[in-house]
């Protein structure tokens, strides 16, 4: 009895994950399940670079535009959604396809996740509402303060990463990072890897095209209709952060649209190092573009 397979494709933004998902997963006759945070929401389309209606019809695709950014949505949440579908896909299939930009949520489902202590409501509520207050250096003088480890060694471009580091050593004393255990859990099918690699000239004037692209799809009226959920952390994202500071009146459509491009930038960067390293130890197929 052949064992069943789970192909990740994994890669920084603009690096062609989803075509080649949808290569892959025509060949093999079979469905993908992403693996992004946010093209998980229903109201976010342009601004998180979606898979066309077209892709969608061509391909079933999983953890897609069935949540709204008013639901819950982390890592955990991903890691049980998503190990639920590879087995709904199993029973069809003898291939599934799971690809994405995230990299804790690949993380997950192929190791497994660190049982990390949950923390009351009430100190959520508390660092997040001084967060929007102070913003991110009033975080970043907190985990210097209370847990300097996090704030050499943790995601500190990362707010959502940040608060709940905060939250973790708020209530256990102990740094977040002295959960992550090494012991990795044993998946019941195959993993296969593969790493979309692109020089990174390359990928940075994918990334620039890619923003002017949605600018000119609307990506603008889809951020305005959003302006008023701009507290939600969904929103908390590069396309829209930059459009809600031009709304504002705080810088101008020129400089926002830059941002954006700057920004996206930044972002594939971390993305690519925080791969390399997931990568390091695992046998994988490095896709050039």
């Amino acid at each position: 009895m052949n064992p069943k397979k789970c192909i990740v494709i994994s890669g920084p933004t603009a690096s062609g994950k989803t075509a080649y998902a949808i290569s892959l997963a025509l060949k093999y006759n079979t469905c993908i399940i992403s693996a992004d945070s946010r093209q998980c929401f229903s109201e976010l389309n342009i601004g998180v670079a979606r898979p066309t209606p077209d892709e969608l019809e061509k391909v079933k695709h999983y953890f897609i535009g069935n949540l709204s950014i008013t639901d819950e949505v982390n890592v955990k949440i991903f890691e049980q959604y998503a190990l639920e579908k590879v087995h709904e896909i199993f029973e069809e299939h003898d291939v599934a396809i799971v690809a994405g930009g995230t990299g804790l949520y690949i993380k997950a489902f192929c190791e497994g996740l660190d049982d990390i202590p949950g923390t009351t409501p009430e100190l959520q509520n508390s660092i997040r509402d001084n967060y929007k207050i102070y913003g991110t250096p009033w975080l970043e003088e907190q985990l210097k303060t209370h847990d300097p480890y996090f704030a050499q060694k943790g995601e500190m471009k990362n707010p959502h990463r940040m608060m709940r580091a905060l939250e973790v050593v708020l209530s256990t004393g102990q740094s977040v990072l002295e959960f992550h255990s090494k012991i990795k859990v044993k998946r019941l099918f195959l993993l296969e890897h593969h790493y979309m690699e692109v020089p990174r000239g390359l990928l940075y004037d994918r990334i620039n095209n890619r923003v002017d692209m949605m600018i000119a799809n609307g990506l603008i009226e889809e951020a305005q209709n959003l302006f008023k959920y701009r507290h939600l952390n969904a929103l908390q994202t590069v396309g829209y952060k930059e459009l809600f500071e031009y709304f504002d009146g705080n810088i101008s459509l020129e400089k926002a649209v830059d941002d954006i491009r700057k920004n996206t930038r930044h972002f594939a960067k971390r993305q690519v190092t925080w791969f390399k390293k997931f990568l390091e130890n695992i046998d994988y197929e490095a896709v050039k573009i």
